[in-house]
């Protein structure tokens, strides 16, 4: 919901170095002091809240959550959505406050995110490849000319020469 009772300048106005922001909350001229960085924007203090308990976010905590449009609190978005998600590796209950690897749409623990050959841990930045469910590391990575080779030996059972 953007403000429009609030005095704006033009993009041109400058406050030292930096360009004046506008508040993604209400849509006003950030001019205090200090603003926060949050959800792609920038928010005056009293503006970033959560959207049930109303809690100023940046007294309780340095992080926020965000999920079907709401903004919410630690408590709040466990309250809501629960402790959901399994790791796609051990297939245990991720809580909601915990850090998370991701690879295609599969969230893992963090200390369940290893290679499925040597068993070392991923972390970020490593190089990795995800096939069939199943995470190998870049030196582990199954041959591509393996699966080519299994592929050709199912269609050489077949004689499809023959067939022609």
């Amino acid at each position: 919901m953007i403000n429009t009772t609030c005095n704006t300048q033009p993009p041109d106005v400058r406050m030292g170095a930096l360009a004046w922001k506008h508040c993604v909350g209400c849509g006003c001229r950030i001019s205090d002091r200090f603003l926060l960085f949050a959800l792609d924007g920038y928010w005056h203090f009293n503006c970033l809240k959560c959207s049930c308990c109303q809690a100023q976010l940046a007294e309780i905590g340095s992080s926020c959550f965000t999920k079907r449009g709401l903004i919410l609190c630690k408590s709040d978005y466990i309250r809501l959505f629960g402790n959901s998600g399994a790791c796609r590796s051990c297939s245990k209950c991720i809580p909601a406050s915990e850090m998370v690897m991701r690879a295609q749409g599969n969230a893992f623990h963090v200390k369940c995110f290893v290679c499925s050959i040597c068993h070392n841990q991923l972390v970020p930045g490593d190089r990795f490849h995800y096939v069939n469910g199943k995470l190998f590391c870049e030196r582990d990575t199954p041959a591509a000319h393996e699966y080519r080779n299994d592929h050709l030996d199912g269609l050489g059972k077949h004689n499809i020469s023959e067939r022609f």
